[in-house]
């Protein structure tokens, strides 16, 4: 009996799509933990969400993270109800400019970097994406700037914590 090509491609294509949506799933429940999190300062938060997006770039690729990232934004932001807003808009292009660092750093010679460098370049590329948007629409001075010492250093912080807790997992 002949398998009908359509068939195996769509087969193909919802066990890709189960995967996306399981791996989005978590990020979403984490994203959305996180957002109820107080923060000592404003803006400061520990992306937990980003250990899934580090889990997928290494168990698959960067297409299916990028999948993972944003719709971990779009959808957590509906549900929070912050879907359009500012807080959106951070989100998003944090996550964008985050996956451009982690394909541009991709490139690299693997031998030299580990998970944590991923999670710090992604975090800083977080951090940058937000800034980027802070100044250009919410916040329109240089003074912004003067709290990036600030957000640097948690990124440091929480992009080590992210990568080291996404290396466990992929461990186990």
């Amino acid at each position: 009996m002949e398998m009908n090509p359509l068939t195996q491609s769509i087969t193909k294509i919802i066990g890709y799509d189960h995967i996306i949506a399981k791996l989005s799933a978590i990020a979403i429940v984490l994203s959305i933990i996180e957002f109820f999190l107080p923060s000592p300062i404003p803006g400061i938060k520990p992306g937990i969400a980003n250990i899934i997006i580090l889990y997928t770039l290494v168990k698959f690729d960067l297409k299916t993270a990028a999948w993972v990232s944003l719709l971990r934004v779009f959808i957590s932001s509906i549900l929070v109800g912050s879907f359009l807003s500012p807080t959106f808009f951070l989100s998003l292009f944090g996550a964008v400019i985050s996956l451009a660092f982690l394909f541009l750093f991709q490139k690299l010679p693997k031998k030299y970097f580990s998970l944590i460098s991923f999670g710090i370049v992604a975090s800083f590329g977080h951090i940058i994406g937000q800034f980027f948007i802070a100044r250009l629409w919410i916040i329109p001075h240089d003074s912004i700037f003067n709290l990036l010492p600030f957000f640097f250093i948690s990124a440091l912080i929480f992009g080590i914590l992210s990568g080291y807790l996404a290396n466990t997992i992929l461990k186990h």
